[in-house]
């Protein structure tokens, strides 16, 4: 029989006295999963490693698991900035989760310009921060995830739009990448029939939709493409549930427990893992990485390769504290802007009505260009069918395709008769704009001695004004069977306003936040970019960078899967 309990031998199951009375999430993780701090005196001490991979989102899971996979004895240790929060994506938990989202679980490691910081409403007001968690981003993140063509990776080196193109497949298939239109693809007619009374089905209205809007593309003069979201949302579906969104957690650990298994065996080596360990520093000898500084000790690097995979900004930062001679890091940043518009028809235009159940949902993904510039933009179109929210919120907040940006409680109830359509328009912010940067202040503090700015340029307010033409066009005389005279838009706070007939004013419509960072480490052939298209800084022999911080330009796609293919290539290097 297993143990199922924590004791020690002189203090076994309260005898001779009631033992610790005061665990913490952490403490048990530790116990099970991460390094206690005897552990971790231990690693620090004795052990050496093949690679350090600093951060535990996607990134990190792709390169662990990469490289694990084809050698089980790599010996690798992650080091997590902050404590274990979430087990899974929150939009897989109970309703009251979603109030986790943004306050205390957002954190903005740099000081923002004031110049951002006083634009006017309908302007660029921020950047949107880091998740200092367990699985980072990844248990609050949208999960679309588009593949790029490769006109939408313009200004990339060739090399890198190849090497992400060869791992687009097995990326998507570690994410569990599904469109939105074949969620239910492997059930037979008759189940489908009893699954629909269960729950959502991306099924009639879906197909309908993505059809109708396929038809009707020429009518939107800036859109390139469209197609059924891909969502990373088919995690469960060999373990019997139909929607589930991705995140790191539970499958970071579940590759430690792998590993602890085949160390038992002695067929691979354990994956150490370390929570709360910030990474303030990196030391160097000429270029050479020799240890870090963390707020648990300085870690010896040794022969080990280290990977930056904690997002964008926060790599950049250390890069700049640690390794003055790498030229223009900060020099670019690059990001997306956000127009948010709730629109409705009443469905009685539509000539699938009656077929519908009583929630329905959709997911459609589409693409689009300012002419002149090239600047791109794209629309995360969710359509809701709901005839009644109040009894379907639970249902609805599981397997909405974007919980994050969706219909409120109060234009879903003023909306029995109507599908309502929740567009989340992104634009991409042109990179050779020299008002943006990303450079060291001289603070205090190594991990947040940065200042951020972020300015729309002509150019940006030109692909603004794209994107929000083409998001309406999208809606009036692409999606609308009898065109603009029945569309109504949302004016107000989402739990406040009114239909009405007029476009929401540029104020209301336009996101003042920022998403999807990037550029701030581009990579580049020789010293075109700061990093080398072997994923190294330059000038600097034994540090790697994962995620958008590589990102020459940004297009206006969901970088995710991106990122997770070039950390697969960059671990195939290895394996090579």
């Amino acid at each position: 029989m297993s143990k199922t309990f924590s004791s020690s031998p002189n203090f076994a199951n309260g005898y001779p006295t009631p033992g610790p009375q005061t665990p913490t999430p952490q403490k048990v993780m530790d116990h099970i999963y991460f390094l206690s701090e005897t552990e971790w005196k231990n690693t620090r001490e004795q052990d050496t490693f093949d690679y350090i991979v600093i951060g535990s989102g996607f990134c990190s899971l792709a390169f662990a698991e990469r490289i694990l996979n084809k050698e089980p004895f790599s010996k690798i240790l992650i080091l997590e900035r902050g404590p274990f929060f979430l087990p899974e994506h929150f939009q897989n938990l109970p309703l009251p989760y979603q109030h986790t989202l943004g306050g205390l679980s957002e954190t903005f490691p740099w000081t923002l310009s004031s110049k951002t910081a006083n634009q006017p409403p309908g302007n660029i007001q921020f950047q949107h921060g880091m998740v200092p968690f367990f699985g980072g981003r990844s248990i609050m993140w949208s999960a679309w995830c588009p593949r790029p063509t490769e006109k939408e990776m313009a200004y990339w080196p060739q090399e890198t739009i190849d090497a992400a193109r060869s791992h687009f497949e097995s990326a998507e298939k570690l994410l569990n990448v599904i469109p939105a239109d074949q969620i239910d693809d492997d059930l037979e007619p008759e189940v489908l029939t009893h699954i629909a009374e269960q729950r959502p089905v991306y099924g009639i209205m879906q197909k309908a939709m993505q059809d109708m809007l396929a038809s009707n593309l020429d009518k939107i003069p800036s859109a390139t493409r469209s197609m059924a979201a891909p969502l990373a949302a088919g995690s469960g579906i060999q373990e019997g549930l139909d929607f589930a969104k991705f995140s790191t957690p539970s499958v970071l650990l579940d590759l430690a427990n792998k590993q602890a298994n085949l160390s038992s065996k002695n067929l691979g080596s354990p994956l150490k893992i370390a929570g709360d360990c910030i990474v303030n520093k990196i030391y160097q000898q000429d270029g050479v990485a020799t240890a870090l500084d963390t707020s648990r000790g300085v870690v010896n690097i040794g022969d080990a390769k280290l990977i930056l995979a904690m997002g964008t900004l926060p790599p950049t930062t250390l890069i700049m504290n640690s390794f003055p001679q790498v030229k223009k890091a900060g020099d670019r940043f690059t990001a997306h802007f956000i127009t948010s518009v709730v629109a409705r028809v009443p469905r009685k235009d539509y000539d699938f009505a009656n077929q519908l159940n009583e929630l329905e949902l959709g997911a459609i993904y589409m693409a689009g260009a300012n002419k002149e510039s090239g600047m791109q933009y794209h629309v995360q179109l969710s359509i809701l069918s709901d005839k009644n929210p109040m009894k379907n919120a639970e249902k609805a907040a599981r397997y909405m395709p974007d919980v994050v940006a969706t219909a409120s409680m109060a234009q879903l109830q003023s909306s029995k008769d109507h599908l309502v359509f929740v567009c989340a328009v992104l634009g991409e912010i042109d990179f050779r704009n020299p008002e943006n940067y990303f450079k060291l202040n001289g603070q205090i503090n190594p991990t947040t001695n940065v200042d951020l700015q972020a300015i729309a340029s002509k150019t940006d307010l030109q692909t603004w004004d794209t994107m929000d033409e083409g998001t309406f066009q999208m809606l009036e005389k692409a999606l609308s069977p009898k065109g603009p005279q029945n569309v109504e838009y949302w004016h107000g706070e989402p739990d406040k306003g009114t239909w009405e007939k007029d476009h929401p004013p540029i104020a209301q419509r336009r996101v003042g936040g920022l998403v999807h960072e990037g550029s701030t480490l581009w990579i580049g052939k020789d010293d075109e970019g700061v990093v080398g298209l072997d994923y190294r800084p330059n000038g600097v022999e034994n540090v790697y960078v994962t995620g958008g911080a590589l990102w020459p330009a940004s297009g206006s796609w969901n970088p995710t899967m991106t990122m997770v293919a070039l950390t697969q290539d960059l671990a195939d290097n290895f394996l090579k």
